[in-house]
């Protein structure tokens, strides 16, 4: 990334500024047009940046320069601390944000009594021209309540926040993984879809440590409805990046949450289930000791290869709405010659026997959590248009800049549903005739 000027016309296009290694954000003009002010930081901080595990470790600097020859560069600020939006207040004084951190609030390059450092949590100042008032943003985590309406960039869909892995059963109500509502332990929940009776109907703590459910990595994901809408299967264990140490096991349990039962050995990490159309098959995902998508037959627990490769890392399989398909994430991409550690996931499908096999994104961007619609087109997650925003200015996130795209069956017709800073995954389709 670097420093670039443009004539509001498109005219007269020009780089300003540049340094091998660095990400240069969020420019601006010196109050007499001379100078050009920006944080600098290197590319790795920029990622670093909105992980929450790493955040506090990035380091950035404001730094200025000639606006006409782009020299003269001047380091404005020095020392540790994620700086970002500097603004001239003077031609001799710069404030900007300290995102983390014990001087975490606005700053100053110069400090006087009327531009003192302000301790807050804030985001995205903007000092008025003579520097003595400020408008900015006051970042809130809370979580929102299910079901809360928020903005839809489509008037053809109604968007609505739920937690995560939902599933809607053929009586209508809802199944999901209570990871941030609730008491946040990735319980298997249900609900209606207006969000009332809630039910707990699989409590992981009688199976799983509460440490380990606390962080995030373990839990009851992604809970699935029988076709007869009597059970849910789901995958217990650990998950991310603790997939690699620790197993996970299929289970399903009876809609009304007084039976369960384990359905694979937890001789590997298995998860991410779906049942068949006749609801005889759940097709899920292995990890670990083995790699790829089986195939279970309830009626005497035996179990298929569908795909089997350490490669692809084939994961979230759904069996379509008529069983004739299976759509899943494989990793089509493993490292080019420019780009050794370059990676890339795509929608693919697969029917139940192996064969048919097709690729449906090639967006050079991830997609994944693909699910079906009732009318048999799919919902998915894609980064195919990348980070919003400068990547340090997102926050505590660890997947950004994803959006919710939809498709046909073969691919065609893909269309972006959301288009929020953040990110936006596990889409599920819930019909008019459930909502009203």
């Amino acid at each position: 990334m670097e420093s670039d000027t443009i004539r509001p016309d498109g005219s007269d296009f020009r780089q300003v500024s540049t340094r091998a290694g660095y990400s240069l954000g969020s420019p601006k003009f010196s109050l007499d047009d001379t100078r050009i002010v920006y944080h600098e930081m290197t590319r790795q901080s920029t990622w670093d940046a909105h992980r929450p595990e790493d955040a506090n470790t990035v380091m950035s600097q404001i730094v200025s320069v000639n606006f006409i020859t782009g020299l003269d560069r001047i380091e404005e600020t020095s020392g540790p601390g994620l700086k970002m939006h500097p603004q001239y207040i003077s031609n001799n004084n710069i404030a900007y944000l300290v995102k983390f951190g014990s001087n975490a609030g606005l700053n100053y390059t110069k400090p006087d009594s009327d531009h003192v450092q302000s301790l807050a949590t804030v985001r995205s100042p903007s000092w008025s021209p003579d520097g003595l008032s400020v408008v900015y943003e006051k970042p809130d985590f809370t979580v929102r309540a299910l079901e809360k309406p928020l903005y839809s960039w489509d008037n053809d869909w109604e968007y609505r926040f739920t937690d995560v892995f939902p599933e809607i059963s053929k009586t209508g109500i809802l199944a999901m993984t209570a990871k941030q509502t609730g008491n946040a332990t990735s319980n298997i929940v249900t609900l209606n879809p207006d969000g009332s009776n809630l039910q707990v109907i699989f409590n992981v703590l009688d199976k799983l440590n509460l440490t380990e459910v606390r962080k995030g990595l373990s839990g009851a994901f992604q809970p699935a409805w029988s076709p007869d809408s009597q059970w849910i299967a789901f995958g217990l264990g650990a998950w991310f990046q603790q997939r690699a140490q620790e197993t996970a096991s299929i289970y399903q349990v009876t809609a009304n949450g007084s039976y369960s039962e384990q359905l694979t050995d937890g001789s590997v990490n298995s998860g991410f289930p779906s049942y068949s159309l006749d609801g005889r098959y759940i097709v899920y995902r292995v990890w670990g000791a083995e790699f790829g998508l089986r195939i279970m037959d309830l009626t005497d627990k035996s179990i298929k290869v569908l795909t089997n490769d350490s490669v692809f890392f084939d994961n979230l399989p759904h069996f379509s709405p008529d069983g004739t398909t299976i759509v899943f994430t494989r990793r089509t991409e493993v490292g080019q010659v420019d780009d050794p550690d370059r990676t890339n996931y795509d929608i693919c499908t697969i029917k139940p026997d192996g064969t048919g096999f097709r690729r449906l994104t090639d967006s050079g961007a991830n997609d994944a959590h693909a699910v079906w619609t009732e009318d048999g087109r799919i919902l998915y997650n894609s980064g195919m248009y990348g980070f919003r925003d400068e990547c340090a200015i997102y926050d505590n996130t660890f997947q950004p800049y994803g959006q919710i795209m939809i498709m046909n069956a073969d691919g065609s017709n893909k269309t972006m549903l959301t288009d929020s800073m953040w990110e936006d995954s596990m889409p599920i389709f819930l019909p008019n005739s459930i909502l009203i």
